[in-house]
């Protein structure tokens, strides 16, 4: 019983402090049954485990994603609080880089609409630029 006092606390303050600070509903028994504290957490305090993605991104791209000196990789980052990472080699036998994404699900989803939206714009500008080219030469 000795074990289950130091965590209680004097008056109960550990005890106390714990259920204040996550939330948690602490039940404690007397010694009468094997489990003399059931713990048991709401379900929004438990956190969520993270989550690793992998985009397959052409190399020609990437430096969209990553931005002058790392600019917009890290503006990314702090927007979406996710981890970002591209990989300084190509894959083997191919023109494209890995971009790997880690974090909870919320995380991944707003740092995969803000890679997307970079590509895009990166697309409709070489479409553009494709368009003013031969407007030129004709």
């Amino acid at each position: 019983m000795q074990e289950v006092g130091s965590i209680i606390g004097k008056r109960g303050d550990h005890i106390k402090s714990i259920r204040d600070g996550s939330g948690a509903k602490i039940n404690i028994s007397d010694g009468s049954c094997p489990e003399r504290i059931d713990l048991q957490a709401l379900p929004n305090s438990v956190p969520k485990p993270p989550i690793t993605m992998r985009l397959i991104v052409p190399a020609t791209q990437c430096g969209c994603i990553i931005g002058k000196s790392g600019s917009k990789i890290k503006e990314i980052r702090e927007a979406t609080g996710a981890s970002i990472q591209v990989a300084s080699e190509m894959l083997p036998s191919s023109t494209e880089r890995a971009v790997t994404i880690s974090g909870i699900a919320e995380s991944i989803v707003l740092c995969m609409r803000h890679i997307c939206q970079i590509l895009l714009d990166v697309i409709f500008f070489d479409l553009y630029i494709d368009h003013l080219t031969f407007a030129i030469q004709n």
